[in-house]
């Protein structure tokens, strides 16, 4: 998907001191961008680029705007294809272990832009599990699974969740694709 462009310089940006405050860093944004993708109402670009940097595109440098741009287009068509083939960018832990934690953040930051519209997804008794991979990653204040995994089992189950995302994502496009179609 984000094989054919390098992203290098842009997680260079997003890391700097030059980035405004709030932006996001690269594997949120890519999480971010693949639920702006799915969201099952439409998100305006001014809102997500904006949400995504931090600031109004207009306040950014052109390459930066127009690379997340780009990232934004290839999910669109990865996801859109007959074929499929997410590769979520997880940050690589000292010992080699996926940390997919601010991917799945992002994600959700895109839900919460339009929340009432994912409830057909969340409340849905057929289908809810797919959220499950992302939610695995998410914790209280205090540091506890918010899906009440327990401490000595998240390592392995943190694990499975990253290896499930790619499909996940998949299939949550296609139930919001659907919803699109209903």
């Amino acid at each position: 998907m984000s094989d054919d462009f390098d992203l290098a310089p842009l997680d260079q940006f997003l890391m700097s001191d030059d980035s405004p405050e709030d932006c996001m860093m690269l594997s949120d944004l890519d999480g971010f961008l693949h639920g702006v993708v799915c969201s099952p109402a439409p998100i305006p670009r001014e809102e997500w680029l904006r949400k995504a940097l931090g600031d109004a595109p207009d306040n950014l440098p052109k390459w930066v705007v127009e690379t997340v741009e780009h990232l934004h287009g290839s999910i669109a068509k990865d996801l859109a294809s007959p074929s499929p083939e997410p590769s979520p960018i997880f940050w690589e832990g000292p010992e080699g272990q996926v940390i997919g934690m601010d991917w799945c953040e992002g994600f959700m930051d895109a839900v919460a832009l339009r929340p009432k519209a994912w409830l057909k997804l969340t409340e849905s008794r057929e289908h809810v599990h797919l959220m499950t991979p992302i939610m695995a990653h998410l914790f209280d204040d205090s540091g506890q699974s918010l899906l009440g995994i327990p401490e000595e089992q998240l390592p392995q189950a943190l694990d499975e969740a990253s290896k499930a995302i790619p499909t996940t994502v998949v299939e949550v496009y296609q139930f919001c694709r659907a919803i699109d179609r209903s």
